[in-house]
């Protein structure tokens, strides 16, 4: 088992829409980004690769890159576990928080939690999804933008084959 930290934040760019973990977030401002700004999936990614010595997100999706201005950050996402699967890794859960004066993130979190379940390939019991605020503090608090951690464990993904010939030879 190996584990992940990953870290976002972007600042609000009143003209873009407002997506964190793959959901849309109505009547409020989107963040500033290459991608689509999805703080919330950018720390899952940066966990997930930094879980199996991957890099990170800058490396695998740089925004150098014109490939990846305005990407829907669910589909790096869906790369990322692809990636992770190659290597003979599974995620087995998730816990994510969302550091904002604005917007509320409890209204959105569960929805949040399921969509990252299903890209993840994990239950949706597998992914927690909350919101802090900063006590009014510092940029966040401000209400600039906002920032997300997230943290992740890892498998190794169980060897099929090794396991079916094991019950073949009466191993077990």
């Amino acid at each position: 088992m190996r584990v992940g930290i990953g870290y976002d934040s972007h600042s609000f760019d009143q003209d873009r829409p407002m997506v964190l973990g793959g959901v849309a977030i109505p009547d409020s401002p989107g963040l500033e980004g290459h991608s689509d700004g999805d703080a919330v999936i950018h720390a899952v990614i940066d966990a997930i690769l930094g879980a199996a010595s991957l890099g990170s997100i800058g490396t695998r999706f740089p925004d150098t890159d014109p490939a990846y201005a305005g990407a829907d950050s669910l589909l790096l996402l869906e790369h990322s576990v692809r990636l992770l699967e190659t290597e003979n890794y599974q995620v087995v859960n998730v816990d994510v928080t969302v550091i904002a004066q604005s917007p509320l993130i409890a209204p959105y979190a569960e929805r949040m939690a399921e969509r990252l379940a299903e890209k993840l390939h994990v239950p949706a019991s597998g992914v927690s999804v909350k919101g802090k605020t900063n006590e009014g503090l510092g940029w966040i608090g401000r209400g600039e933008g906002l920032a997300t951690m997230a943290v992740v464990l890892i498998d190794q993904m169980p060897d099929i084959d090794a396991f079916l010939a094991s019950i073949r030879s009466g191993g077990g």
